[in-house]
């Protein structure tokens, strides 16, 4: 395994001139030895153009690429020692899964009972050791990646293993299980993981920090944690959750705060100009009329989810979510309530950034 340092930037198109002309703007990150990390993001954010980047399948067009302190930038993704698992199965359909998994081994001279051992550990994780005799061909989708997970966790020396969106063709209810193998395979073997997705519930369950990326810029890189309770920006806010964060303008003078038109206490001291606030709907609660850090809004909507109450509700002519507690009583559509605002969990943005 090795500790990754990226300092670089990339553009597909020559000389990039301003923001739109880079897949990747300039960022300084670092993977450590054994981590699990996630890059989530929209589709054409930047998250394979930097996967591949690592792997050296790509090299970037500024910047440079080190494995424990070692420049890597124009070395091959062999010289980096890198397992890559792509978003479709990648096997061998004429081979037997015991040769699809010992194939990276059999390549590299490994002894036969070393390779039979591994093999067996690998298949066991997975839960494919009754169907190592089956060949490939005659395996379902998900086997058949789940063939392909293998073959990138088989080898016990490798820098990394990368993943690319791998459970895609996975069925729904097959993925929970990978994820949690996943893990499994990760607390066991101690291997770095990197796992790009579009989906937060894989990025949020299956890494211990996860770097959020929009536009080819990483705008926060944390755990599940911080990203749900202090988003660095209004777009982890806004991807992050379901539904995601409720953000309403703001205005901070002379120590009093303005929000969707109803003056108000801040709780700390703000920069001064516009801003905005964003509060979790689990977060946001009924409040009496005129009550402090509460502001006035028009119930829209109310809908039972099953677990709990979801009220819809239109403040300052935008709509905020707001998740309805045990001891809410749910008010009708067209009632005007209060929403407590401020309180320890807002965050405060400016310029979209979080206010420190």
């Amino acid at each position: 395994m090795a500790r990754i340092d990226l300092d670089l930037a990339h553009a597909y198109r020559p000389n990039p001139k301003q923001d739109s002309d880079y897949a990747l703007l300039p960022l300084k990150m670092s993977f450590r030895d054994g981590g699990a990390y996630a890059l989530l993001g929209p589709s054409g954010c930047g998250k394979t153009t930097m996967l591949n980047i690592i792997s050296g399948l790509l090299v970037p067009s500024q910047g440079t690429v080190t494995f424990d302190g070692r420049d890597m930038t124009r070395a091959t993704p062999q010289e980096r020692n890198i397992a890559q698992v792509f978003q479709f199965p990648v096997i061998y359909d004429t081979m037997t899964v015991a040769e699809n998994l010992a194939f990276p081994l059999r390549n590299r001279k490994v002894p036969e009972d070393q390779i039979r051992k591994r093999v067996g550990e690998i298949a066991e994780m997975l839960d494919m050791s009754g169907q190592l005799n089956q060949r490939a061909s005659g395996l379902a989708a998900d086997a058949k990646q789940k063939i392909s997970l293998g073959r990138g966790l088989v080898r016990s020396d490798v820098s990394a293993v990368l993943f690319d969106e791998p459970l895609t063709v996975i069925d729904p209810h097959l993925k929970w299980q990978l994820r949690r193998k996943l893990k499994q395979i990760h607390r066991e073997l101690k291997l770095t993981l990197i796992y790009v997705t579009h989906d937060q519930v894989e990025a949020l369950t299956f890494a211990e920090e996860v770097v959020v990326m929009t536009r080819g810029k990483a705008v926060q890189v944390g755990s599940a944690e911080a990203l749900f309770e202090r988003p660095a920006h209004t777009f982890v806010g806004h991807f992050i959750g379901s539904p995601g964060m409720n953000f309403l303008s703001a205005k901070s003078a002379n120590g009093a705060l303005e929000v969707a038109g109803t003056p108000l206490m801040p709780t700390r001291e703000l920069p001064q100009g516009a801003l905005k606030i964003g509060i979790r709907p689990e977060y946001l609660r009924l409040s009496n009329a005129g009550a402090a850090g509460a502001v006035p809004a028009v119930v829209k909507q109310v809908q039972d989810v099953g677990t709990h109450a979801m009220l819809s509700a239109e403040v300052d002519g935008g709509v905020v979510k707001v998740r309805l507690h045990s001891d809410d009583q749910p008010p009708a559509v067209g009632d005007t309530v209060w929403l407590r605002v401020l309180d320890t969990h807002t965050c405060y943005y400016k310029d979209e950034e979080l206010v420190a």
